[in-house]
């Protein structure tokens, strides 16, 4: 009689053969490598921009400080601690690290305890009952080899997902940055106007007193006072919607800080203080690196990438290795027996054959998800080149306009003033003075306008330039599988 060998060497050796395979590091689907871009050699509105040299600082910390008004400063500084867009992001990073760390689990084996009592009454052939107890204590453990690399690549996408998730979070940070500054500086914009507007209202409050003088003298006509009044009424209105304005960017600096809108009261400065920082721009190629958006998309295109050897593993066979271990007795007072020993050792292979097309369509799907990233990582990239030529552009047109404007408002002052000598000299009509007054008041509220507009370009470009943000941040920002 032929005797059948034991089942443990061949059971040793398949489990050796799992663990040389899984540490050979076998691993399906696609590599990742980034993918293309279209970048220009060069931004089209760098004309009269300084390209950042290598001992140039780019954008980076503290970007808000070179509009030199610490009241920014203090604001920006209050932006991490209580801004809530900021702690949702920050709560997704946490979660996608944890996602990242459930992944990494599927690694390692599995392993449970157990401990069970049972007691069951019965009746026997000889119709008597008898009471039968069963007591257990042990321990399990299985593990799924990573044979095709499945759970590798799930950890890859896992980890690249929490990587995008920490760009995701500089791009709020970024977002919430730009938006109070930019807020806070029209502020001081809203300020300089009220100031502006609240002298007109006092130069006209005299000039109607001088009016309304003259016409009781009898030298000029009703008239005159009904358009010096209507004058004084109209800047007085502006005066009001000017305030609005600026108590409407008060609350909404007061949510970008985190709080209720009555605790944040942000004194008016006598003067405009803050100032159009110098900003390097350096070469088209630095912004895939400096935007925490282009970073995010491009994250996304690997763990997308990553999903598709996900799919691809799924067509190739699993092997589960499995061991059990305890005791066990029908009386707990000798459940520590060693006759009560028991060991299981297993291992088990599976392979689908038909799925009626499953498998073959999630790949489809993985490799669909895959391109439709990548597509939405160019177009990301393409919409950053434009916020940069844009931002380029509006700072240097605005430059022009403002020099313009700045000459018109000399130019408009010193017409006003002469149709005032002359009306008081009786030469010209009030009606003359009225229009000069109200277009040097326009000059001097536009070129306020455009000031505002340059401040909010500039902090735009900031922006678009990627603030402080670098996307090798992202190798220490999430877990690595």
């Amino acid at each position: 009689m032929r005797t059948m060998p034991h089942p443990a060497p061949r059971l040793h050796r398949a489990l050796a053969l799992a663990c040389v395979v899984a540490l050979a590091g076998c691993m399906v689907g696609p590599d990742y490598v980034r993918p293309s871009a279209p970048v220009p050699a060069a931004y089209k509105e760098m004309d009269g921009w300084k390209a950042a040299q290598p001992a140039d600082a780019a954008p980076k910390g503290h970007w808000w400080r070179g509009f030199n008004d610490p009241t920014l400063d203090a604001l920006i500084a209050q932006v991490d601690v209580s801004n809530q867009t900021l702690a949702g992001a920050e709560a997704r990073v946490r979660q996608a690290n944890a996602a990242s760390a459930a992944a990494q689990a599927a690694l390692y084996p599995f392993v449970n305890l157990s401990a069970g009592a049972t007691r069951n009454n019965a009746a026997n052939a000889a119709t008597t009952r008898q009471t039968h107890a069963s007591y257990s204590l042990g321990v399990g453990a299985s593990w799924e080899p990573d044979l095709w690399g499945g759970i590798r690549r799930n950890i890859e996408a896992a980890d690249t997902l929490a990587q995008a998730s920490a760009a995701d979070l500089a791009n709020a940070r970024l977002a919430a940055q730009a938006a109070l500054a930019q807020s806070y500086l029209l502020l001081r914009v809203e300020d300089a106007q009220i100031r502006l507007l609240r002298d007109s209202v006092a130069a006209f409050e005299l000039a109607l007193t001088f009016t309304r003088n003259q016409y009781e003298a009898g030298i000029v006509a009703r008239g005159d006072v009904a358009q010096a009044e209507a004058q004084l009424r109209t800047t007085q209105a502006q005066v009001y919607e000017a305030e609005l304005a600026r108590r409407q960017l008060e609350h909404a600096i007061a949510v970008l800080v985190g709080k209720p809108p009555s605790e944040v009261t942000i004194a008016p400065q006598p003067a405009l203080v803050a100032v159009l920082p110098p900003i390097p721009v350096g070469v088209p190629s630095t912004l895939l690196e400096r935007r925490p958006d282009i970073a995010a998309a491009e994250r996304r295109v690997a763990a997308a990438n990553a999903e598709v050897g996900v799919a691809q593993a799924a067509f190739y066979p699993t092997i589960t290795l499995s061991a059990n271990a305890g005791l066990q007795s029908s009386v707990i007072g000798s459940l520590l027996a060693l006759p009560g020993r028991y060991w299981a050792l297993g291992a088990s292979l599976a392979q689908a054959v038909f799925d009626a097309g499953l498998r073959s369509a999630q790949k489809e799907q993985a490799i669909a998800n895959h391109d439709a990233a990548v597509a939405a990582y160019r177009e990301t990239v393409l919409g950053g080149f434009q916020d940069v030529e844009d931002n380029l552009a509006a700072l240097t047109l605005l430059a022009q306009e403002a020099e313009a404007q700045e000459a018109a408002v000399v130019a408009t002052r010193q017409s006003a003033t002469i149709a005032m000598n002359q009306y008081r000299a009786g030469t010209t009509s009030y009606l003359a003075v009225v229009v000069l007054q109200s277009s040097a008041l326009t000059a001097e509220r536009n070129a306020l306008a455009l000031q505002a507009r340059r401040f909010s370009a500039s902090v735009a470009l900031v922006k678009a330039l990627g603030g402080g943000f670098t996307a090798t941040q992202l190798a220490t920002d999430a877990p690595q599988g």
